[in-house]
């Protein structure tokens, strides 16, 4: 299970498993939201969020910190899934300081 992003208590990652559409799990304490990542003609079309099945989802606030920092990262959340999924390189997460 990869962790992509670590965001002010928010941990960002795949699960080794994962399928398409590209997507990203967001866990905070014990709440998960999961975020799906659209790409068309190489523009960031649409960040749609997904029921991720037996867990709460994160509360309000976090959800909408989540998505901006999703929106922001897309690229680089698909670029990772690309090492990851299809090259099979390893992944290290990036640890965000700042607030978006």
């Amino acid at each position: 299970m990869p962790r992509i992003l670590e965001y002010f208590g928010m941990i960002f990652y795949f699960y080794s498993n994962e399928h398409l559409p590209i997507h990203i799990h967001v866990s905070y304490n014990e709440y998960e939201s999961v975020f799906e990542i659209f790409f068309e003609d190489g523009t960031l079309k649409e960040v749609r969020l997904r029921s991720s099945g037996g867990q709460d989802p994160l509360p309000a606030s976090q959800l909408r910190e989540a998505k901006k920092v999703v929106e922001h990262y897309a690229q680089d959340i698909v670029n990772r899934w690309t090492d990851f999924f299809v090259l099979k390189k390893p992944v290290k997460a990036l640890k965000i300081t700042k607030r978006l």
